[in-house]
C-alpha cells in the first residue's frame, strides 16, 4: 500500500507506469493528492486557488478510460498544479494581482491545454508574485508561499508555489513561467529541477495575438524533482502553435527523452563563478563549483571562463528596465485605475517605467543585440556555460540581502539572482539543477545553459549530474 507522501514524491513517469498497470487508479492518486494538500497547504502558502472537485470529476473520466482500454496519454490521471499566471477555463485566474482577484479564466492556456491534451488534472493555481514580477513569491491576496527547507524562508518566485509543491512531495511535475528566472530561481532555492527552454520553444499565449512580438523574454516549462519528468513535460509543451501568431518555433521537437542517456563525455563546458564581477556568497560558489567539476569526472572538459558580456550593473538595468517597461504597456489600465490595490513592487516598477524617456528602449535594444551576440560567439567555442544558479541561499521572507559577498548589490529586490535574467534577454535554454546544500542546511543550485535550440545537450548534461549526485531522495523536514 502507498503512503500519501511516497505518492507525492513518486516521479511522474512512475505513476504513469502504475496508472497503466491498474497498480492504482486515477481516482485514488487524486484523493492522495488532494489529502496532501490539505495538509501542507497551510504550511506552505502554495496554492491561490484548489480545484478539488473538477480534480475529482476529472480523475473519474480518466479512471473510465483505465477501465474501458483507451489509448492514454503519457499524463493520464497525474496531478499537476498550474501556475496562477496561467489561464485555465472556468477557474480564478488572479495572476497574483489583486485588482483581478475575482477573474476567470475564459480558455485554457496553450501549456494547459496540451497538459489536459495529455491527460493531466489540474488540481488547482499556484501562488505567484502580482504578475510574476519578484523573484520571491508575496503578494495581496493571502499568505506568501514557504521554503520546505525551512518555512522562514522564500521559495524563490515568481513560480514558488509550484516550487514548494514539487519540493514538498505534493506532486512531481508543476507547472512554472520564467521572464527573468521564475523557473530557475525557485529549482535552485527549493532544491528541485527547474528549465526553461529556447525562447518560443513553449509558448505561453491563450490564444490571438500577444503583446510579446520578438522581444518576448518568457517561457512556460517545468518544476519536476527528476530531469526525466522535466524532459517529458518539455515534450508535451513544446511545439509550434499557430494561434500565438508570431513568437512560436516552428521547427520539430527534438527527442528530449532521448537526450538522457548521451553523458557529457567530450564535451567543452566553461565554468563562471560571478558572470563578470556580480556579487556572490563565496559558499555558493564552492558548492557550486564542486557540482560543476562532477563533469571532469564524467569525461568533459570543463575550464573556468572569463565570461562578461558587459559591466554587471549595466546588464541588470537593461532587464529591470525593460522588465517594468513592458509591464506598464500590459497593465497600463490597472496603473492608472487600481494603483492602490498594486503591491509596492509591482507599482514602483510601473511608476519608474513612466518616467523612462522612449530613447531607452532604443538603448536597451541595442544592448539586448550586443549581449545575443556575445554568447552567441561564447557557443562557437563551447558546448555549455555553468554558473551559480543564485548568489545566496534562500533568505528569510521579506529580507532580500543588500550587500552579497561584500559587494552592494544594483537593486535590492532583484540582487540575488544575477545569473538568470541575462538568459531571458538573449533566448538561451537553461536549467537550475541541485548543486547541494549550504551550511545551514539551504539547497544551492547549479545553473546549466545551452546554445539556442540545444535543450538536447542541457538535458543530458542535467541527466548526467543527477547519476551522478542524486538528488531526489533528499526530502525537506515540511514535506
Amino acid at each position: 500500500m502507498n503512503s500519501d507522501r511516497e505518492l507525492g514524491f513518486t516521479p511522474v513517469y512512475r505513476l504513469r507506469e502504475m496508472i497503466g498497470s491498474k497498480e492504482i487508479s486515477p481516482v485514488e492518486l487524486i484523493e492522495s493528492h488532494l489529502r496532501r494538500a490539505d495538509e501542507l497547504d497551510p504550511k506552505l502558502g502554495i496554492f491561490i486557488t484548489r480545484t478539488s472537485e473538477q480534480a475529482m470529476d476529472a480523475a473519474r473520466k480518466a479512471e473510465a478510460a483505465v477501465m474501458r482500454g483507451d489509448e492514454l496519454g503519457p499524463l493520464h490521471g497525474i496531478p499537476v498544479p498550474v501556475k496562477d499566471t496561467d489561464s485555465v477555463a472556468g477557474v480564478t485566474f488572479t495572476r497574483g494581482s489583486l485588482p483581478h482577484k475575482d477573474a476567470i479564466g475564459d480558455v485554457d492556456s496553450v501549456p494547459v491545454a496540451r497538459i489536459k491534451a495529455a491527460g493531466g488534472i489540474v488540481t488547482g493555481k499556484t501562488n505567484a508574485p502580482e504578475n510574476g514580477y519578484a523573484g520571491t513569491t508575496e503578494n495581496r491576496l493571502g499568505p506568501p508561499a514557504r521554503n520546505p527547507w525551512n518555512p522562514e524562508t522564500t521559495p524563490g518566485g515568481s513560480s514558488g508555489g509550484s516550487a514548494a509543491a514539487i519540493a514538498a512531495g505534493l506532486a512531481s511535475y508543476a507547472t512554472g513561467g520564467d521572464g527573468g528566472g521564475s523557473i530557475r530561481i525557485p529549482a535552485g532555492f527549493s532544491g528541485i529541477y527547474g528549465i526553461k527552454a529556447t525562447q518560443g520553444r513553449v509558448i505561453r499565449a491563450a490564444a490571438g495575438r500577444t503583446s510579446y512580438g520578438i522581444m518576448n523574454n518568457s517561457s512556460a516549462g517545468p518544476l519536476t524533482r527528476s530531469v526525466r519528468d522535466a524532459a517529458m513535460a518539455l515534450m508535451i509543451g513544446s511545439g509550434h502553435e499557430p494561434a500565438a501568431e508570431y513568437g512560436s518555433l516552428t521547427d520539430d521537437v527534438p527527442d528530449f527523452l532521448g537526450a538522457l542517456d548521451r553523458g557529457v563525455k567530450g564535451l567543452k563546458i566553461g565554468w563562471t563563478p560571478d558572470m563578470g564581477g556580480n556579487p556572490v556568497d563565496p559558499e555558493v560558489v564552492q558548492v557550486a563549483e564542486k557540482a560543476a567539476k562532477v563533469f571532469e569526472e564524467l569525461g568533459a572538459t570543463v575550464e573556468t571562463v572569463d565570461f562578461n558580456p558587459s559591466d554587471y550593473e549595466e546588464v541588470f538595468w537593461s532587464f529591470f528596465d525593460y522588465f517594468c517597461i513592458k509591464g506598464l504597456a500590459n497593465y497600463k489600465y490597472d496603473w492608472e485605475n487600481n494603483r492602490d490595490q498594486l503591491t509596492d513592487y509591482f507599482g514602483d516598477c510601473l511608476d519608474y517605467a513612466n518616467t523612462l524617456p522612449a530613447v531607452r528602449m532604443w538603448e536597451i535594444l541595442s544592448n539586448i543585440g550586443w549581449y545575443r551576440n556575445y554568447v552567441t560567439e561564447y557557443f562557437a567555442d563551447y558546448d555549455l556555460l555553468l554558473s551559480p544558479t543564485l548568489a545566496v541561499p534562500a533568505f528569510k521572507i521579506g529580507e532580500q540581502p543588500e550587500v552579497i559577498g561584500g559587494k552592494k548589490v544594483p537593486h535590492r529586490l532583484w540582487g540575488f539572482t544575477p545569473f538568470t535574467y541575462l538568459f531571458n534577454l538573449t533566448g538561451n535554454p537553461a536549467a537550475s539543477a541541485p548543486a547541494g546544500f549550504s551550511s545551514a542546511g539551504l539547497p544551492i543550485g547549479l545553473q546549466i545553459i545551452g546554445d539556442i535550440k540545444d535543450e538536447v545537450t542541457v538535458l543530458a548534461a542535467s541527466a548526467a549530474l543527477e547519476e551522478a549526485r542524486p538528488w531526489a531522495d533528499k526530502r525537506p523536514p515540511v514535506s
